[in-house]
């Protein structure tokens, strides 16, 4: 299958938009804002607003860090998501 570069932004995805919900709801559930949590990752608090809206995907290394600062599973974020077509790339 040949891979085109997309031109303009792109729409995030449901897997990145849920992903990104749950790390808000277990970063509130912490009292922890989005600037202590990008300090410890060494980012801004920008790029967690980004993760968080799924506009930004997070990486499995990254994922991987913010599960053990979140004190949860990698699986936590992907709770809750249903399978089926509509989460693939373009669907």
């Amino acid at each position: 299958m040949k891979r085109t570069r997309q031109t303009g932004p792109r729409e995030p995805q449901a897997v990145d938009r849920h992903v990104g919900t749950r790390l808000r709801e277990k970063r509130h559930e912490l009292g922890m804002t989005q600037e202590t949590l990008g300090n410890a990752l060494g980012v801004t608090f920008q790029q967690v607003q980004k993760y968080e809206g799924g506009t930004n995907r997070i990486s499995a290394g990254r994922l991987f860090e913010i599960a053990n600062l979140l004190e949860v599973e990698v699986s936590y974020f992907f709770e809750g998501l249903p399978r089926g077509s509509k989460h693939r790339k373009g669907a």
